[in-house]
């Protein structure tokens, strides 16, 4: 009997230059989306799809991540006295239970693969996943719980996977595909940020994975790779040659980049479009925008 995924695990220890100066004090993931942090869109993902045990690869300097799980009573009191529920209602979701999250230090930047590894110890014989809050996706039925359901059937080591330019799959792992599916495909190899013109696919892997343990030992032996770093593609090929058990999952919903200044932009105006209270004030500033830059062009 396949085991139920129910832990996931968070790498957040990144230093976030890309947003610079803004991440010189406070952590990426905690930077909004409108009214919500980037990682309070992984978090509740990961507890859509049954997800119970959150591990956070953190490093120096992400206390502001930490304090956001927190309770914060006094403020929750003042909500109280106000007759504020809705925001009292809001700030709940915030709260992670006791003994709920755990957080473990990367003391090197050496990679995803190594961030996974650190977690080690929090796993026991038991699969589990990893979701990358940089890429957040917009989706009817949150990313983790399609791919829950689909491992559920199939099992095996699972990728979110999605197509991308041909000029852009150097940016990306790769996925040498060996058997179509539809919605899942059988992988015959991973190739991360292959040479231009020399990808076997344009389907790239995206920031979500169901990783059987096996992939611990495999990181435990793996040397440095690409750039320098410890690949986590890297020991998921080594799966692919052990056991012939990695699949790559085409979700269903719409990816955007949050690592990269533009991607951020625009998951901020497609996730206000989608707010009722924000569509026609926002949609409306909009066009007055787009039609004032048309008129001086």
């Amino acid at each position: 009997m396949k085991r139920k995924v129910t832990k996931a695990i968070f790498p957040v220890a990144g230093l976030g230059t890309r947003f610079l100066p803004a991440t010189k004090s406070i952590p990426k993931e905690i930077m909004t989306l409108v009214d919500r942090p980037l990682i309070q869109y992984a978090i509740d993902e990961a507890r859509a799809a049954g997800i119970k045990e959150f591990i956070f690869v953190t490093s120096r300097g992400k206390s502001a991540l930490e304090d956001y799980f927190d309770q914060a009573p006094e403020l929750e009191s003042a909500l109280r006295k106000k007759g504020k529920d809705d925001l009292l209602s809001a700030l709940k979701t915030t709260n992670m239970e006791s003994g709920a999250i755990a957080y473990i230090r990367q003391h090197k930047a050496l990679g995803l693969g190594h961030a996974v590894w650190c977690a080690r110890r929090l796993l026991s014989n038991e699969p589990f996943a990893v979701i990358l809050p940089d890429d957040v996706i917009a989706a009817e039925t949150p990313c983790l719980q399609q791919m829950v359901e689909a491992y559920e059937e199939l099992g095996g080591n699972m990728v979110a996977a999605m197509e991308v330019p041909d000029d852009k799959t150097h940016a990306y792992g790769i996925l040498d595909v060996k058997e179509d599916m539809g919605s899942v495909v059988s992988v015959n190899a991973m190739v991360e940020k292959p040479e231009p013109g020399t990808a076997p696919s344009n389907l790239a892997v995206i920031g979500r994975y169901i990783l059987r343990p096996d992939v611990m030992g495999h990181l435990n032996r793996i040397k440095t790779g690409a750039g320098g770093e410890i690949q986590l593609t890297d020991a998921i090929a080594r799966e692919i040659e052990d056991g012939d058990n990695v699949y790559g999952f085409r979700f269903r919903g719409q990816r955007f980049d949050c690592g990269s200044k533009a991607g951020f932009l625009q998951a901020t105006v497609a996730f206000g479009l989608a707010r009722e209270d924000l569509r026609d004030e926002f949609s409306e500033y909009l066009t007055d925008v787009i039609s004032a830059r048309t008129a001086a062009q």
